[in-house]
């Protein structure tokens, strides 16, 4: 795996297409992707766990207390590290997609398509700097919009 996703879920329940994402998923082989549950109080976690079942290259993190954004994302960071020592590792917030499914099912789509772009973008913005794990994460809509990748450009700005 070149690269982890970590995709942050808080009552996403009614949003989320089960069989769509796990055929978008499996699609995808060189990414890793980490779910995170950030306490839903809904059945989001059983569905991520659906999910994790029928995907090779999907895990699941269950936050039981609710965290803030950024410490659900340490959380994926710290189990990604551990588990496959990425060295890209970004993150998707689905709360910044206004909870639409097909705003993430594109996102994701977009980086699978242009994952070497990324890394290479991300290998500039980290290159010469010595810094630590949380450091060196990277939101991915961030480097999406920044790189202008031709197929989110007119897709996913607008519906955000």
């Amino acid at each position: 795996m070149k690269m982890g996703i970590i995709i942050i879920f808080n009552n996403y329940e009614k949003s989320l297409n089960v069989a769509s994402f796990i055929k978008s998923l499996n699609k995808i082989k060189s990414i890793q992707f980490c779910l995170v549950n950030n306490d839903s109080q809904d059945e989001t976690n059983l569905l991520l766990e659906e999910i994790k079942y029928d995907c090779n290259n999907v895990t699941v993190v269950n936050i039981k207390k609710f965290k803030s954004d950024v410490s659900a994302v340490k959380s994926g960071a710290r189990y990604m590290f551990n588990q496959f020592k990425l060295n890209h590792l970004g993150y998707i917030n689905t709360n910044v997609l206004h909870n639409k499914f097909e705003n993430l099912i594109t996102l994701i789509k977009t980086v699978d398509e242009y994952q070497n772009a990324l890394i290479e973008f991300d290998k500039k913005e980290n290159s010469d700097k010595k810094k630590t794990l949380f450091q060196k994460l990277f939101s991915v809509m961030d480097y999406v919009i920044r790189l202008k990748l031709e197929k989110i450009k007119g897709n996913l700005q607008h519906k955000v």
